[in-house]
């Protein structure tokens, strides 16, 4: 399966909608002068969803007690994301959330 197809499934998966690509963009994500997050987001077109009509995404390895797993991220674009470098802080800020409630338990 290639890279387009998995996230094409990802979003799928999450959203219940069917995707096409329609490009790739470069991010950088910078936080007090240090680089958090640099990598390119698909962007694609979706159908079948009640909200949106885009989707931003991407997938990194990431550490998991079973060993290294595949992570795909799909961020539908609905304000306040409007771009897939809102998507990438949208995505970051949920994954720092996230950890808080785990520590928090």
């Amino acid at each position: 399966m290639s890279y387009i197809e998995e996230l094409k499934d990802a979003i799928r998966r999450l959203h219940g909608a069917e995707a096409t690509h329609v490009g790739s963009v470069a991010v950088k994500e910078m936080f007090d002068g240090t680089l958090v997050w640099d990598g390119i987001v698909e962007v694609f077109d979706i159908i079948g969803h009640a909200k949106a009509s885009r989707v931003y995404a991407w997938a990194h390895n990431a550490d998991s007690s079973e060993g290294k797993k595949r992570r795909q991220i799909a961020v539908l674009h609905i304000p306040p994301v409007i771009s897939p470098e809102t998507a990438v802080r949208a995505a970051i800020v949920q994954e720092f959330r996230n950890l808080g409630t785990a520590e928090e338990e």
